[in-house]
């Protein structure tokens, strides 16, 4: 069976963008991929666009999107990044958060460091869900 991992953050619009673009790249059809926001904002942020760019992964066809129950109750993991108590939890799921700073008006070497550390995340929780 195909895990499905969820990343979600407020906008939609950087971090769980960039987890969702990342492990998609690193998984290929090994992982069901998605990601939401609690308030989605209207664009992705342009910076973080960039900063993908150089990782070869093209976000721009990408739309922040509403976090519904539904996407929580379908996923094996849910990943949270700096959006609190919005998150509706489930019993028997996976959860994390991951204490990221916010690319939101930051510069492009600033939301490099930023992608860097969620790639180190998500390439160490691919490694354990193809150990699952």
């Amino acid at each position: 069976m195909t895990p499905t991992v969820l990343f979600v953050c407020v906008h939609n619009a950087g971090r769980s963008q960039m987890a969702a673009g990342l492990l998609s790249q690193l998984a290929g059809d090994r992982v069901d991929v998605r990601s939401a926001g609690s308030e989605p904002a209207d664009e992705l942020n342009p910076v973080v666009l960039e900063a993908m760019r150089e990782k070869s992964i093209d976000l721009s066809r990408e739309q922040p999107k509403q976090l519904d129950t539904q996407a929580v109750a379908e996923a094996d993991a849910v990943i949270t990044m700096g959006c609190g108590d919005a998150c509706p939890t489930f019993p028997g799921k996976r959860y994390e958060d991951w204490e990221l700073e916010d690319p939101a008006g930051k510069d492009l070497e600033t939301v490099r460091g930023i992608r860097d550390e969620i790639e180190e995340r998500v390439r160490a929780l691919l490694a354990e869900l193809d150990a699952a």
